[in-house]
């Protein structure tokens, strides 16, 4: 018996595949978006009961119309995991202002109308969940990380104030810091002498993320870090 919908938004090959995976395993239709459609439709071909659907959280006409799409061949959306997350890593005397929009953009813009586009469907069921994967730069800027960390404060922001706004409509909102660099091919590339504890495993980030959505409304989480052991904070 399906659990409902689970949306998660910007999926690639690491944490955003390793949650859809978690969510399905666990029995939820599950909903996989982001920008490139073909890598998206080889992520869905390997976690059994999702779908695919193309969606640009930077195009602010998009979410109408692709979570259209979601409720008609999924099912109205019970759980939305905010994965999508960029900017540019670099100091104010080497920043654009294309870099610092851009990673507004994404960060809290996409966030801002995606949350609008599932709040009816949560609450006319009168509950729903909504995670939002965040990063220490959201508490802690950087010298070179001036468009990222802005972006990510703001984000912070934004969920914080979500959380406060929709808690007393039984809508669980919480923020994830990821405090530490993400077992992927591209970051073993970048750093080959590194062990593997110094990585974070997507699959121990999803069961988090699983687990805080399904926490009691009487006990829930609004921000929670993951950090490898190691890491220094």
């Amino acid at each position: 018996m399906s659990k409902g919908v689970c949306v998660v938004v910007g999926v690639g090959p690491g944490n955003g595949a390793a949650i859809g995976a978690q969510f399905a395993a666990n029995g939820y239709r599950v909903a996989l978006c982001a920008r490139n459609k073909e890598r998206l439709n080889e992520i869905a071909g390997k976690i059994k009961g999702s779908r695919a659907f193309s969606y640009d959280v930077k195009d602010t006409e998009a979410s109408p119309e692709v979570f259209a799409q979601i409720r008609q061949q999924v099912g109205p959306v019970n759980v939305l995991i905010y994965n999508a997350g960029a900017g540019a890593f670099a100091n104010i005397d080497d920043a654009t202002l294309e870099n610092f929009q851009d990673a507004w953009e994404i960060n809290c813009r996409g966030l801002f109308h995606t949350v609008k586009a599932v709040l009816p469907d949560m609450r006319a069921a009168g509950s729903g969940n909504i995670v939002i994967i965040g990063a220490t730069a959201s508490i802690k800027g950087g010298a070179n990380f001036a468009p990222f960390a802005s972006a990510k404060a703001g984000q912070r922001g934004l969920a914080q104030s979500l959380a406060r706004y929709l808690g007393p409509e039984k809508i669980h909102v919480s923020y994830v810091i990821l405090d530490g660099i993400v077992n992927l091919q591209r970051t073993r590339q970048q750093m080959p002498g590194k062990p593997d504890e110094f990585f974070m495993e997507p699959s121990q980030i999803a069961e988090t993320v699983y687990f805080l959505t399904q926490q009691p409304s009487q006990a829930w989480t609004f921000e929670l870090d993951l950090r490898p052991f190691p890491e220094k904070w």
